[in-house]
């Protein structure tokens, strides 16, 4: 058996700075740390973090007044900023760079009176906390037919954004509907999806064709980790999400020569070992990288640990 393995794959630049921002707040001020939402959408890191004394909640009154708070990720909106002062919370904020963009870029526009569009999946945490930021102003649009649903005249001054983790190609079909029917249809000047997101979406679309099967590492609740599956299914490929190597079915394999293996944004790369080591373990797999693009993006830890690292 051989195995592809994808390159880019696995942590992006705003799961890294996350992860290190709570293994480094809880050095410096011990356990418990509360944080808001999961730190990443990974099963995986959320336990490793567990046992170490985080403790993630979805309520800010599960926080005890004055604990130490870390925002996750996918960002919050300005009522839980507020909140969390309200509380005396010591709020560090974790937030992606990337989402805190269309944050910005959601009060710019709604300041400047239009109608925002935000194409992203109901529900999720980035979308929740974006819709926050002027939510008088906001509609979501899930789908090409929502386009068609939205009762707003085909000349009102409206603008899109997106959810970081998006299909590319989805998330394009939403946009040429909408550009079709609404003529004055704005956008930012560099789009919404992050580098992380369209380099992974790449990688499978350049190589799961020339595999029996497809193994994407990444937690089901992990919007990008999604769509790569979806990606490899759109490809010809029996694609599987799956947390780990625990995940694997024999039965998934039978007749594989080639199997493909990718991980999307928010899974570590131990788990992709873990799956690399099971293959090789029973079925003598050997390994070949396929790397389709170079990644060197870096974003710094949030002021407030910095600010403790320089003490």
């Amino acid at each position: 058996m051989k195995i592809l393995l994808a390159s880019p794959r696995g942590f992006c630049a705003g799961v890294n700075m996350a992860i290190e921002s709570l293994d480094l707040t809880l050095r410096e001020f011990g356990a418990p740390v509360y944080v808001y939402h999961e730190i990443v959408h990974n099963k995986y890191v959320v336990e490793s973090f567990k046992e170490k004394g985080a403790i993630f909640v979805d309520e800010l009154e599960e926080v005890p007044p004055g604990s130490v708070l870390l925002f996750s990720a996918h960002g919050v909106s300005p009522e839980i900023r507020r909140l969390a002062q309200v509380r005396n919370l010591n709020a560090i904020d974790a937030t992606c760079p990337l989402v805190t963009k269309v944050h910005l870029e959601a009060v710019k526009y709604a300041r400047e009176g239009y109608t925002i569009f935000l194409i992203g999946h109901d529900g999720h945490d980035e979308v929740i906390g974006t819709m926050g930021e002027a939510p008088q102003a906001m509609i979501l649009v899930e789908s090409e037919e929502d386009v068609e649903k939205l009762e707003i005249a085909d000349d009102a001054k409206v603008a899109y954004l997106t959810q970081t983790t998006l299909s590319v190609d989805d998330a394009n079909r939403i946009i040429g509907r909408l550009r079709s029917r609404f003529v004055n249809l704005v956008n930012p000047p560099k789009e919404d999806i992050c580098y992380a997101t369209q380099n992974r979406q790449e990688a499978v679309k350049k190589i799961a064709s020339q595999a029996d099967v497809c193994f994407v590492l990444g937690s089901q609740n992990s919007s990008n980790s999604q769509r790569l599956r979806e990606l490899a299914e759109d490809e010809g490929v029996a694609a599987h999400l799956i947390d780990g190597a625990a995940d694997l079915d024999p039965r998934w394999l039978d007749g594989a020569e080639t199997v493909f293996i990718t991980a999307g944004a928010s899974a570590p790369e131990a788990v992709v070992n873990e799956c690399i080591a099971w293959l090789k373990d029973r079925f003598d797999a050997t390994v070949e990288p396929v790397i389709v693009r170079e990644e060197d993006v870096n974003f710094p830890l949030p002021k407030k640990l910095r600010q403790l690292q320089a003490k």
